[in-house]
């Protein structure tokens, strides 16, 4: 398994994937293309298995404060691990540039997704109403990090 930066060739599929894994609220092309061409707080990754992109990952670095802005795995490929890999990378790389905390919004309704994020140390600090397009609200959940001086 490998992570490496996500390529503007990747985008087909991984737009793809978005729209499998989160129906008529993902990211579209445009907005990872913004991502990756425009915003220069924001670093997305591409995880792949025996040369197949099996998951992705966002996360935007702002000065102290990191912040996951997208994950997902291929449904294929889900319980095996893969978001565990990101997850730790994420918060690795985080510590990396110095971040004092990691965030993210998950859906209320996900208790897959935030029984991962509780393993990994993250806490809901409030909730962010209507948060998505569904009106469906969202945990605001942080992980305090151990700063790489």
């Amino acid at each position: 398994m490998s992570l490496r930066f996500m390529e503007l060739n990747d985008l087909k599929h991984i737009v793809e994937l978005e729209n499998q894994l989160f129906l008529d609220d993902g990211w579209s092309e445009d907005d990872f293309l913004y991502e990756i061409n425009e915003n220069d707080f924001s670093f997305n990754y591409v995880l792949e298995e025996d040369g197949q992109i099996v998951g992705y990952v966002g996360l935007w670095l702002i000065y102290e404060q990191a912040q996951i802005t997208t994950i997902g795995v291929n449904k294929a490929y889900q319980k095996k691990g893969y978001a565990s890999y990101m997850m730790e990378k994420m918060i690795e790389i985080s510590q990396f540039h110095g971040c004092s905390n990691i965030s993210l919004e998950v859906r209320v309704s996900n208790i897959p997704a935030i029984s991962l994020y509780q393993k990994y140390g993250f806490e809901m600090v409030t909730i962010r109403k209507d948060y998505y397009r569904n009106h469906e609200d969202a945990y605001l959940m942080v992980k305090k990090l151990e700063v790489n001086e």
